[in-house]
């Protein structure tokens, strides 16, 4: 599945902000504690590198709760940067919205990094160079918060927590035809790794005292230093 072509479709882009709130437990939440855990030791003019920024809901979330704070903002869905545009009205002024891939980030140095519902996309090694290419672009002991799906893969686990995904998004009010093709959707095609391998994949890549403050059902959210 081509997930790049899929967020480029305007109409997909648009409708983006519904997705998060009825598949991600505690989404809002989420970006809540986001902006707490960069906020610590980190300047009040700091500035941010947000990978898999599109839609631009982590950065209106974060530029909201720390007004002194500027941001670059990297996407390769052309569409959901147009939707982030969109999102943040005004607060884009402080906001420098990047079409392309980790690589395509300035070198930084940044304050902190975050990288929120990305990752899994990713496969282990890909995974790994971003971590490592994110590590690269930040200050020493500088904090980076990743969240993405991350729960156990045995052959009799997997399928258990693949059905709470999906329940949990009727719950919400998802469509159920909806949920059960977002079900087939990461089951098929998401290389998603146990907590535990992507804990490794952050130390890997050159991270320090990562530590996990968040898991909802088939999501995870760890902390850690650069």
């Amino acid at each position: 599945m081509d997930f790049i072509a899929a967020f480029n479709d305007p109409q997909a882009a648009a409708q983006y902000a519904e997705g998060p709130r009825r598949f991600v437990p505690g989404y809002e939440a989420l970006h809540r504690m986001t902006a707490i855990l960069l906020g610590e030791d980190t300047p009040a003019d700091a500035r941010v590198l947000v990978l898999g920024a599109g839609g631009g809901l982590e950065l209106r979330a974060l530029a909201e709760a720390h007004p002194a704070w500027s941001f670059v903002g990297v996407d390769p869905a052309r569409e959901m940067l147009r939707e982030a545009e969109r999102t943040l009205g005004p607060l884009v002024d402080r906001v420098t919205l990047v079409e392309g891939y980790i690589d395509d980030a300035p070198a930084g140095p940044f304050d902190a990094a975050a990288c929120l519902l990305t990752l899994h996309f990713l496969e282990p090694a890909d995974r790994e160079a971003t971590v490592r290419a994110i590590r690269q672009r930040l200050k020493p002991g500088a904090p980076f918060v990743a969240a993405h799906g991350g729960f156990p893969q045995a052959e009799d686990e997997r399928p258990v927590w693949l059905d709470r995904y999906e329940a949990y998004a009727v719950a919400s009010g998802a469509d159920r035809a909806q949920a059960r093709k977002a079900r087939t959707a990461v089951g098929a095609n998401l290389p998603t790794l146990t907590p535990e391998q992507d804990a490794d994949i952050l130390r890997a890549g050159g991270f320090s005292n990562v530590a996990l403050f968040f898991a909802a059902f088939t999501w995870r959210g760890w902390i850690a230093q650069a």
